[in-house]
């Protein structure tokens, strides 16, 4: 069934929607339609899934603040909240299959399970704020009562554009547009039901990301006078404009007016047209002449979100490095095949002394342009990360990508917020390709603070390239770009992508392969792709490791049969 005809379908099953129901029954909160069982089952499988997620000391406040701000929104009684307490602490892990099958059997659930994703999305943007760990937790329940999290983005997409404005020019595709907003009118009034209380509280409006806060009036069509009446006031209008950032201009919004530091570019250009709840920046780590001499050439294939940006930034020294880098593996090629510079997986740690002399004599070919990008990056994530700090994006959750130096961005980036208090709840995931840091675990601990879904490292035993240019650029022995990183935290993925990259240049020419690899979703991928998400894991550990080796035979698969075309 196309995706239009399910949510239609899924749309015209939802209670309140049926004909004679009254505006006060529509108004009640998808949650508190369940049956008791149901509810206090759907609360214990948050509470079990928050100490799983989210199981540090510096994350017991959200875990409390969630649990609590859950159980009224259920409207649980008061006498639970212990119970509830002491699942987010951590004690209950076992309960999980039984809570989630007491939830299926739920006469409201049975039919129609995303009524959950439904209502949980709704909960989590009540205040205006969708924090990343929320976003997670979602994505992990749905992943729990095995709904396909694509109908999780279906939701998200369609509260966007439920709420931002509306003022297309009539045309002849006019009327086809109205019909389509038609057809999803139900779903739109269903998803902002939780987002409204009886007595006309606070709603929760979003704009389109770049335009202005969404008119009143065209509201009411959707979530009735009252809703929309608080969307009109100034705290409506408050509340609207803190998902998307200050007056609605997000990341697009952003160019450096001055020089900050040593940095003398800095730009967010858009991937897409379209906008999300939860947004996408990629990070380009070189620039050379010919089709890759653009910051978004690498990432033309890649939909992770529908609103994704790339970080434009220090094109002048970038270009300069990716022609030294392309001149050293031209002039050498031969070269380095007859000194046997291909390492695999047992050629064991190599040194500077190793190195072939007449390959260490042009070594100033690239030494000073990467010397002098391995600085810019680090100051460069570092403004990233003021940046994302002061919300520039707005209040929801931002995934990073990078290859090369864009990885080292965001390693910087990650590990300037972790000095942060208010970090928390904005990152959501980060994958790091090839990248040219720090490869102890001791350095990556501190961005596990940050991070709320995954860290992937990607990596290739056999990069030389990265190995040389890295050789005196630091003396830690250890490069993440070149071996896992042995951190034990749930959120840590280490993928070994030496089938997909023979050499460091290869993370600008095979991104496509890579991003499949890592499981971000590409334009040609995605619908074979329904019902994965990177994001949730299984409760034991036992199964979370099954759960890791599967998803590493699935992405070898994936590269073999890549390479193979």
């Amino acid at each position: 069934m196309a995706a239009g005809e399910k949510w239609k379908s899924l749309a015209s099953k939802q209670p309140g929607e049926a004909e004679g129901a009254g505006e006060e029954e529509a108004r009640v909160p998808l949650g508190q339609q369940l049956g008791q069982p149901g509810r206090f089952a759907c609360a214990a499988l948050c509470g079990i899934s928050l100490a799983w997620l989210f199981p540090g000391e510096e994350q017991s406040s959200f875990r409390t603040d969630f649990i609590e701000g859950f159980v009224k929104w259920l409207d649980l009684p008061g006498a639970v909240l212990p119970a509830m307490t002491a699942f987010a602490s951590g004690l209950g892990d076992e309960g999980t299959e039984t809570f989630a099958e007491m939830l299926l059997k739920d006469p409201f659930v049975r039919e129609n399970p995303v009524v959950i994703t439904q209502d949980l999305l709704s909960f989590s943007l009540r205040d205006g704020y969708y924090d990343a760990r929320a976003r997670v937790l979602i994505c992990h329940i749905t992943w729990l009562l095995k709904i396909p999290v694509e109908e999780l983005e279906a939701l998200e997409e369609s509260l966007v554009e439920s709420l931002k404005e509306q003022k297309e020019e009539e045309s002849e595709n006019a009327e086809l547009l109205r019909k389509k907003k038609e057809r999803t009118k139900k779903l739109k009034r269903c998803l902002l039901i939780g987002l409204a209380t009886v007595g006309g509280g606070t709603v929760i409006g979003l704009t389109g990301g770049l335009a202005a806060p969404l008119v009143a009036a065209g509201a009411a069509a959707v979530i009735g006078s009252a809703g929309a009446a608080v969307l009109g006031s100034t705290a409506g209008i408050a509340v609207m404009a803190s998902l998307f950032g200050a007056a609605g201009a997000g990341l697009t919004g952003y160019k450096m007016k001055k020089r900050v530091g040593a940095i003398e570019e800095f730009e967010f250009l858009p991937l897409t047209e379209g906008k999300q709840l939860h947004i996408t920046i990629a990070i380009t780590g070189w620039l050379c002449t010919g089709k890759y001499g653009s910051f978004t050439a690498p990432w033309s294939s890649m939909l992770h979100s529908s609103e994704q940006y790339c970080l434009a930034w220090e094109s002048k020294y970038l270009m300069e490095l990716g022609n030294a880098l392309d001149s050293l593996l031209n002039g050498f090629m031969n070269l380095m095949a007859q000194e046997a510079l291909k390492f695999t997986v047992l050629s064991g740690i190599v040194t500077a002394l190793t190195w072939p002399a007449s390959l260490l004599t042009v070594s100033n070919v690239i030494d000073n342009p990467w010397g002098v990008c391995l600085h810019r990056s680090a100051e460069v994530g570092k403004h990233l990360a003021r940046i994302l700090l002061s919300r520039q994006q707005g209040k929801r959750p931002v995934s990073l990508i990078g290859f090369s130096l864009g990885a080292r961005v965001i390693y910087f980036c990650l590990q300037e917020m972790a000095q942060e208090e208010d970090s928390q709840g904005i990152i959501e995931d980060v994958v790091l390709l090839g990248a040219p840091v720090e490869g102890e675990a001791k350095h990556w601990k501190a961005l596990m603070k940050v991070v709320s879904g995954r860290i992937v490292n990607g990596y290739c035993r056999g990069d030389w390239l990265l190995r040389f240019v890295y050789r005196t650029s630091s003396v830690q022995i250890k490069v993440a770009g070149l071996q896992p990183v042995d951190l034990d935290d749930r959120r840590m993925a280490n993928m070994d992508l030496s089938s997909v990259v023979n050499g460091h240049l290869d993370y600008m020419k095979q991104m496509d392969i890579i991003l499949k690899a890592v499981g971000i979703k590409t334009k040609d991928s995605h619908l074979e792709e329904k019902g994965s998400s990177g994001l949730s894991f299984p409760l034991s550990k036992k199964s979370q490791q099954a759960a890791g080796s599967q998803t590493g035979k699935e992405a070898n698969s994936v590269q073999e049969e890549d390479v193979a075309d």
